[in-house]
């Protein structure tokens, strides 16, 4: 039998009206009398029933300089929705999204400020690490999603770069590739700069040589990874057998200029992406690429916040990282030993 708002009521010795403004985050309680309510509910198991609104949550969707954030990762982004979405529902909680299209943080803060949200879920993909400091003057529940920092006590939900750049590696590995590159963002993020500090950390642990030759940097829009890619061809760079792309977008920029400038994917150079966003299976050839758990991260992050709106808002900030799994496509050629 699932427990009700009179037996909570009962338990603390307070009205169901009391519990009730409790529950859905309303005035009307001290904030001792508060605390005891949540921590009986969670007690005795209490679940919001389906349909209630517990209260509102809100989705910072914030683009600081739109190298990454663009039309082009919007696919990416709505993975993320969904799951956020999906469990912001379980729990009771409408969720409202706020889009800022190259903002600067002072206009998203004066945004958050005014809003009557319990608790936020920030998009952290272009924050640096000053902007994620700022955040501070929300002075409410916030989980950060999509990137990470230590030493900060927020709470962060990303996927797991180094891990997941190392099943790459480890696959490239296997299918006899010794010499591999990496193409990086001209403009830095945190998690691509990750998957190149696990990159390197790959190599070394699977015996290989880091030739810094072998980096690339280029824009991350499609149009800018081509643009960038065929203009570093052009120069008749010595290429590496394999070459690891920071992300899908990127990839298949690189992809159209090696066919622009008479480069055989996956004959003469094999190229694997990041994201695995649905492009990456309609490119000619089909990438492979690295399957990222985009839905299973927005409901972690909901799941956090939750629990922070519910009775732990003191518990040690929570950085929890999610593995991907390869996707294999033709983009990837076995290289026969000489």
């Amino acid at each position: 039998m699932s427990v009700r708002v009179k037996d909570i009521a009962e338990a603390v010795g307070v009205s169901p009206t009391t519990v009730s403004l409790v529950l859905n985050n309303k005035p009307g309680a001290g904030e001792k009398l508060r605390e005891r309510i949540l921590s009986t509910a969670k007690e005795l198991g209490y679940t919001a029933p389906k349909g209630a609104r517990a209260g509102s949550l809100c989705l910072l969707h914030i683009a600081r300089h739109g190298h990454t954030v663009n039309r082009d990762h919007d696919v990416f982004i709505g993975d993320y929705i969904e799951g956020l979405s999906h469990e912001a529902k379980h729990a009771g909680y409408a969720l409202e999204i706020v889009t800022f299209k190259p903002a600067p943080m002072a206009q998203v803060l004066d945004v958050a400020l005014g809003k009557a949200s319990d608790g936020f879920v920030v998009l952290g993909t272009e924050l640096s690490r000053e902007d994620v400091e700022s955040f501070r003057e929300l002075r409410k529940p916030l989980v950060f999603l999509d990137t990470y920092h230590e030493f900060l006590d927020f709470d962060f939900v990303d996927m797991n770069n180094e891990d997941s750049v190392f099943l790459i590696l480890s696959h490239l590995h296997a299918m006899g590739h010794r010499e591999i590159g990496f193409v990086r963002a001209a403009v830095e993020t945190r998690n691509i700069r990750l998957r190149e500090e696990g990159f390197y950390a790959g190599l070394g642990r699977l015996g290989l040589d880091a030739d810094r030759s072998f980096v690339f940097s280029v824009d991350q829009t499609y149009h800018g990874a081509y643009d960038d890619m065929k203009a570093i061809l052009a120069g008749g760079p010595r290429l590496p057998t394999a070459l690891v792309c920071g992300n899908d977008i990127i990839a298949s920029g690189c992809l159209k200029a090696c066919s622009d400038t008479g480069i055989r994917v996956p004959d003469d150079l094999s190229i694997v992406g990041f994201d695995n966003l649905p492009l990456s299976a309609v490119v000619d050839p089909p990438l492979t690429t690295m399957q990222v758990s985009k839905a299973q991260i927005g409901r972690m992050a909901i799941q956090l916040l939750v629990s922070r709106l519910r009775g732990d808002a003191d518990m040690p900030s929570v950085k929890v990282l999610i593995g991907g799994k390869l996707v294999e496509r033709r983009s990837v050629k076995r290289r026969e030993a000489t």
